[in-house]
C-alpha cells in the first residue's frame, strides 16, 4: 500500500542551525506514528513542514499521492491539525467555533456530531473563555475533526486534561484508526505514545534515530525489566559501574534513585546484593518494573522528557 503521508529526505536550516537533517518518516492509512523527540531536536519544525507551514530546503514531501508543494489546498481539504498551542476568538461559543471552522471545508461533519464526539455538547452554547483547559484542548480537537479528515496532525492533544477525559479522547483516536484514518502524533507523555502508536519515531539533532513499534523499540534498546534501588549511603554511578562493569548503562534518576535496565532483572538483583556491602552500603529501596518509552528515549537521547 502507498502512504497517506510519506516525507523524503527532508532538509531545513535556519541560518547557521541545521533544524533538520534528511528526515524521512511515512504514516499508512489506519496508522498512528508518534513523533518524539527532545526539546531543540527539530521534532516541531519537522511537524510544520509535514503540515505546509515551513518548507523544506531540500526533499519531498507527498500526502495522499499529491506534492504538498503544488498541491496544498487541495490536501488541506481532507486533513485535521491540532497545533499545542491555538490561539481562538474566546468570545465565540463552542458551537459558534465549530461551525465556524465547518465553513472552512467543502464537506464537514455535523456540529453536534463533533459536540458528542467530545463531549462539550453541555457546553455548546458556553463561550471559550469560560471553558476550564481541558474544555478547550477538546473544543480545538473537535475543530480538527469537524472536516472528517482522513490525515490528522495531533500535537499534544491530551495536553490539560484530567485522567479520565484523556483515556476517553484515546479511545476516540484509536475508533478513527480502525477507519482507516492516518495520525500524526506528538506528545509528551509516553503512556500515550504507547497506547495510540503503532510506529514511534524518535528524533534527535534533526534525525530519526530510531524507529519501530513501541514493544519492538523497547525490545531492541532496553530490555523487558528495569531494576531501582536507592542505598542508604551516597554513592556515585562510577562506584558501581566500576565493580561491575556490564552495568555501563545504569542511570541516575533526578530523586537520587538508581536504574538498571535487563532482560535477566534475577542475575542482577542477586549481583547487586553481593555488591552493596562491599561498598559499605546498604540497600533501603528495591523494585522492578517493565521497560517503557521513556527508558528507551531516555537511554538513546540521554534526557527525559519534558511534560510541561
Amino acid at each position: 500500500m502507498n502512504p497517506i503521508l510519506e516525507a523524503v529526505d527532508i532538509h531545513k536550516s535556519f541560518g547557521n542551525v541545521q533544524a533538520v537533517k534528511g528526515l524521512t518518516l511515512s504514516v499508512q492509512a489506519g496508522e498512528c506514528l508518534a513523533l518524539l523527540g527532545p526539546n531543540g531536536a527539530g521534532k516541531t519544525t519537522t511537524v510544520e513542514i509535514l503540515e505546509g507551514l515551513q518548507k523544506p530546503d531540500r526533499g519531498m514531501v507527498r500526502i495522499f499521492g499529491r506534492e504538498m508543494a503544488s498541491d496544498h489546498r487541495t490536501i488541506m481539504e481532507n486533513v485535521g491539525v491540532m497545533l499545542q498551542e491555538t490561539q481562538l476568538y474566546k468570545k465565540m461559543t463552542v458551537r459558534e467555533t465549530l461551525s465556524l471552522f465547518a465553513s472552512f471545508y467543502k464537506s464537514s461533519l455535523p456540529v453536534n456530531q463533533i459536540l458528542d464526539l467530545v463531549d462539550l455538547h453541555t457546553k455548546a452554547d458556553v463561550r471559550l473563555e469560560k471553558l476550564s483547559g481541558g474544555q478547550k484542548q477538546r473544543c480545538y480537537l473537535g475543530c480538527a475533526l469537524i472536516n472528517d479528515p482522513a490525515l490528522m496532525f495531533l500535537d499534544e492533544p491530551t495536553t490539560g486534561l484530567d485522567p479520565q477525559s484523556r483515556r476517553a479522547i484515546w479511545e476516540l483516536l484509536k475508533s478513527r484508526k480502525g477507519q482507516d484514518k492516518g495520525i500524526l502524533l506528538t506528545t509528551h507523555y509516553m503512556d500515550e505514545a504507547e497506547y495510540l502508536a503503532d510506529r514511534v519515531a524518535i528524533v534527535d539533532h534533526g534525525t530519526i534515530i530510531a524507529e519501530g513499534s513501541p514493544r519492538d523499540l523497547i525490545r531492541s534498546h532496553c530490555g523487558e525489566q528495569v531494576v531501582s534501588f536507592s542505598l542508604a549511603q551516597a554513592c556515585t554511578r562510577d562506584d558501581l559501574t566500576n565493580r561491575i562493569p556490564e552495568w555501563g548503562a545504569i542511570m541516575m534518576t533526578p530523586s537520587g534513585e538508581f536504574e538498571i535496565v535487563t532482560s535477566n532483572p534475577v542475575a542482577t538483583i542477586e549481583k547487586l546484593y553481593a555488591i552493596v556491602p562491599t561498598l559499605s552500603n546498604t540497600l533501603m529501596h528495591l523494585e522492578m518494573r517493565r521497560s517503557t518509552l521513556e527508558d528507551v528515549f531516555l537511554k538513546l537521547t540521554g534526557r527525559r522528557i519534558r511534560h510541561d
